[in-house]
């Protein structure tokens, strides 16, 4: 009985330091992001390359093409399942993008800041690549998944993760595809940073 009250005690303490957390980082205006030990990534099959220009230059912006997720639980079964993609059938290192952002206005931890992608042939090496969860051809993304987006932006530039001068492109600009979608393309269009050209 005492071990079942301690139990309950835990998880209610745990819970409720996730939501303070959470309820932080949106009144810091920080992204809230969610390491790969949370999603249940595993390890690469060797060690992700570092990027080649540290702090990268560019910030690539595509989308995954997939379903949309909008709770945390959805969010991370997506991730997984591109996890599994990219390695077990694509035969890639490990997941491609460096951040992908949920609608549920999580951001996942893929390779991390310095790590080389497989996002972006002619980028991976000096850009982070970060993809919206979902397919945007025609649908808008949440205003979470964007504000967690920008958010993640402003945290790179403030811990010199990102060059003071960065470009920010979608995936469109510099590869033969639809990928941010054409819905996100006219959103990133309006930040700053945004480049018409590499």
């Amino acid at each position: 009985m005492a071990l079942r009250h301690l139990l309950f005690v835990v998880t209610v303490f745990y819970f409720a330091f996730a939501i303070v957390t959470a309820e932080e980082n949106k009144e810091n205006n920080q992204p809230n992001i969610v390491p790969r030990s949370e999603w249940g990534a595993y390890k690469p099959r060797s060690p992700n390359n570092k990027l080649q220009t540290l702090p990268p230059n560019y910030v690539i912006i595509s989308h995954t093409a997939s379903t949309v997720c909008l709770t945390k639980d959805k969010c991370i079964k997506h991730v997984r399942n591109i996890q599994d993609l990219h390695v077990k059938q694509l035969g890639w290192n490990d997941i491609g993008y460096n951040f992908l952002v949920g609608g549920d206005g999580n951001v996942y931890e893929g390779r991390g800041w310095d790590a080389e992608g497989a996002h972006t042939k002619g980028y991976n090496a000096k850009s982070i690549g970060i993809a919206f969860i979902g397919e945007f051809t025609g649908k808008t993304p949440t205003q979470a998944q964007v504000d967690a987006a920008k958010q993640l932006l402003e945290l790179g530039l403030a811990e010199k993760k990102l060059a003071a001068n960065y470009k920010l492109l979608g995936q469109n600009q510099v590869k033969a595809t639809q990928s941010p979608g054409t819905k996100v393309y006219e959103i990133i269009k309006t930040w700053d940073h945004w480049a018409e050209s590499p």
